[in-house]
């Protein structure tokens, strides 16, 4: 876990401290919380992005070309939460924001005099994000409870560099796909504080769609696919 997201998770571990204070069998907070058929509030994350990334079967790496290899980058999600609560224990989470996100490749190639030439290729992306999430909770012990969450996302690249002319461009861009949708899935803790819910969760999300844009530069000529990936840490608050 890189420095952003431990400073996330230091955050959350603090908050849980500073809020909830109270000796286990004490008063329950919030006692009709789970009776109400709509909740709101917000979540602040901090991601860790990358690639999963296919080569093409009949590439030979003849472009002196050693390696691919992902560097994982930091980034942070800010989101707005509404929750449909039919049951205490199911949830329907509908949590739409902003995801910022930088992916970087490293491209090993071998020079004429046998040194290894190693060049990073970031890609940076603002997703406007559209998930839908289904949370299932466990009964409340006290103020505490935990959760599992699965469901899908379907995301809008804001900073889509798609339609860049790498002919003229100054330097080569790894182009992708203006759009994509993966499936999320995780877990969580909720404590039931005396005026608010506060949470944290951990969830990994997988992109379903191949969203490389050929171009055949040397640098997305060796790649068949590749699909975003990413862990995301957030603490959640909702009233």
């Amino acid at each position: 876990m890189n420095k952003k997201l431990f400073l996330t998770f230091i955050i959350g571990i603090l908050g849980v401290s500073a809020f909830s204070q109270k000796r286990v069998g004490g008063a329950q907070n919030l006692q009709r919380f789970d009776l109400r058929k709509y909740h709101f509030g917000f979540a602040l994350s901090g991601n860790q992005s990358s690639f999963y990334l296919d080569y093409k079967p009949d590439f030979s790496f003849s472009d002196s070309l050693l390696s691919i290899t992902n560097v994982p980058q930091a980034g942070f999600n800010l989101a707005i939460l509404a929750s449909y609560n039919p049951i205490p224990n199911i949830n329907f989470r509908f949590v739409p924001g902003l995801s910022f996100q930088d992916r970087t490749l490293s491209y090993s190639f071998i020079k004429p005099n046998g040194k290894v030439d190693t060049q990073l290729k970031p890609v940076s992306s603002v997703w406007l994000e559209f998930p839908i999430i289904t949370k299932f909770r466990t009964n409340r012990t006290n103020n505490f409870a935990a959760y599992a969450l699965i469901g899908g996302k379907y995301a809008i690249d804001m900073q889509s560099q798609k339609d860049v002319d790498n002919n003229v461009a100054q330097q080569l861009v790894l182009k992708l796909t203006k759009t994509d949708y993966a499936v999320e899935a995780g877990g969580g803790f909720d404590f039931f504080l005396p005026y608010f819910k506060f949470g944290i969760e951990f969830k990994t999300s997988m992109g379903l769609k191949n969203v490389l844009l050929q171009e055949n530069t040397r640098y997305s000529a060796p790649l068949e696919k590749l699909k975003t990936r990413a862990f995301v840490v957030s603490i959640t608050f909702e009233g």
